[in-house]
């Protein structure tokens, strides 16, 4: 076996078994939280969410940045992956949000610092995969979506301290004292961050890979289309 098949296969069987362990400690071992029951348990899946989105932006920052510097296809390749990914998960985060949202603000929607600067986030993005498709021309397609990933990043130090600048309804769950939830609790959104961290890991990995494989795949095609011509 290939040793980069061999690190995939790792990397999918630490995703599939952490992200069970993380399902278990969701909805066996934490606990019932007194106010909101068990619709609390979004938590678990919805902060993650949150992180992961942001740590797929930030691959963008810095793959756009080292775009711009060397002109490497593969930082564009790994720019596009991850904000590809970030796309998926931060739509997650507004669905889980909004679900929360209906059972502790009795609303689907309401424009709060964080859900409006989070929603300002998910449509600059969307912007920069709208920019792609939209250019053909190759190097214009990808200077212009490497300055839309670094300006567009921006955003994300503005959607975790939203809730900090601004009067909001956002709990607040990370502060100077530490992480204000129970014990088993903690655990539990431990174990999940960890889980969809992993779980990022493995879809850049893959997204990477196709991503290389497209490239290829459009570099013979061009130039079969010149010998045509």
């Amino acid at each position: 076996m290939h040793k980069s098949d061999f690190f995939d296969n790792l990397l999918a069987s630490l995703s599939l078994l952490s992200m069970s362990l993380a399902l278990y400690m969701t909805f066996i071992y934490a606990p019932t939280e007194r106010i909101m029951g068990d619709v609390q348990r979004i938590f678990y899946f919805h902060l993650p969410l949150a992180w992961i989105a942001f740590l797929a932006f930030f691959v963008v920052f810095i793959s756009s940045i080292l775009y711009l510097a060397t002109r490497s296809i593969k930082w564009e390749i790994i720019s596009l992956s991850s904000a590809e990914i970030g796309m998926v998960f931060s739509s997650l985060v507004l669905i889980t949000g909004s679900i929360w949202a209906k059972k502790a603000w009795n609303t689907w929607w309401t424009w709060e610092p964080r859900l409006t600067t989070m929603l300002i986030l998910w449509m600059i993005y969307l912007g920069y995969l709208m920019v792609r498709k939209a250019i053909d021309e190759g190097e214009k397609r990808a200077r212009l979506s490497a300055v839309i990933g670094i300006v567009g990043f921006v955003n994300v130090p503005l959607v975790f301290m939203s809730i900090r600048w601004w009067r909001s309804m956002h709990p607040i769950v990370l502060n100077r004292s530490g992480m204000n939830i129970e014990s088993r609790m903690l655990a539990t959104l431990l174990v999940s961050l960890g889980a969809f961290t992993l779980l990022y890991s493995f879809m850049l990995l893959t997204r990477i890979k196709a991503g290389f494989n497209e490239n290829a795949m459009e570099e013979i095609r061009a130039i079969l289309e010149e010998r045509e011509s």
